[in-house]
């Protein structure tokens, strides 16, 4: 898997590296930008950073981003920080083919 990649592939789910800035002006996937030292997805979600609102906004966010159901995307990292990993459970090869297009359509918004 290239580096420069915001997910990967783990058996069968993929694990996407999310940088989440809550509280916005609407729910949003921004694009892809360099965080740290690693490659992250920029998500934007209305909910504020209480009880857990947040995080679910952003599994509902990459749900329907992806046309999945919103059982399928759970937060396993990052809880209480901007910096997320999200995973995405279903066929793991499916999964790299879905995120490989979601992302290329957000290329001009790098």
């Amino acid at each position: 898997m290239q580096t420069d990649l915001p997910y990967r592939r783990i058996d069968n789910h993929a694990l996407l590296a999310v940088r989440l800035t809550p509280k916005a002006k609407e729910d949003a996937i921004l694009g892809v930008e360099q965080f740290s030292s690693e490659r992250v997805l920029k998500a934007r979600v209305r909910a504020v950073p209480q009880q857990g609102c947040a995080n679910e906004a952003l599994e509902r966010l990459i749900a329907k981003w992806l046309g999945l159901p919103p059982s399928s995307v759970a937060v396993v990292q990052g809880g209480k920080s901007r910096m997320k990993h999200v995973k995405i459970s279903g066929d793991g090869d499916r999964l790299v083919r879905l995120l490989a297009e979601r992302v290329a359509s957000l290329a001009g918004s790098d």
